[in-house]
């Protein structure tokens, strides 16, 4: 906890600010244990601030739809089940947040890799050495820790969205 760069939180709520929530869409993306992150974050991004009439981001986790990510996983390739739900459908100025432990699964650096390629921003959550994806992004949040230390750097990683979610929440208590 006390190795959380707070530069980089800083970095990420003012790119989240900069967003305007009736055109500018973030998607967030995970495997395993960070797709039920990316469930959570949408959930209190999305849902929770909304609900508050705090901010209403238009956000979506592309790991949710199990019928579209079992459609293409089977037709096309699991690698390729983020990558073809935001092919043709992110912008430069949308937000993908990739969630990696290792940094290395393929379906999270084809995804990034397209974004990139549109000039969308990547806010890449990582940990262990961080792979590909803390090279990739354009803002990391990072959690170094050891080779399979899973546990720890989901639960750094729902640390994160809690302190994003409970920022704005705390902002909008002392307005």
């Amino acid at each position: 906890m006390e190795n959380i760069d707070r530069d980089v939180l800083e970095t990420i709520l003012k790119k989240l600010d900069s967003l305007d929530c009736k055109q500018d869409k973030i998607y967030v993306i995970g495997n395993g244990g960070s797709a039920a992150t990316a469930s959570h974050i949408v959930n209190d991004l999305g849902v929770g601030l909304k609900r508050r009439n705090i901010k209403n981001f238009n956000i979506e986790s592309l790991s949710d739809n199990m019928s579209v990510v079992t459609a293409l996983a089977n037709d096309i390739g699991y690698e390729n089940i983020f990558y073809e739900q935001i092919k043709d459908r992110i912008f430069k100025n949308d937000v993908l947040i990739a969630i990696s432990c290792s940094g290395n699964s393929p379906n999270i650096v084809n995804a990034v890799k397209y974004a990139k390629s549109v000039g969308t921003t990547v806010i890449g959550l990582t940990g262990f050495d961080g792979g590909e994806l803390k090279d990739m992004s354009d803002i990391v949040y990072h959690i170094q820790t050891a080779k399979n230390e899973y546990g720890l750097v989901e639960d750094l990683h729902m640390i994160f969205d809690h302190i994003i979610y409970s920022y704005y929440i705390y902002t909008e208590d002392k307005q």
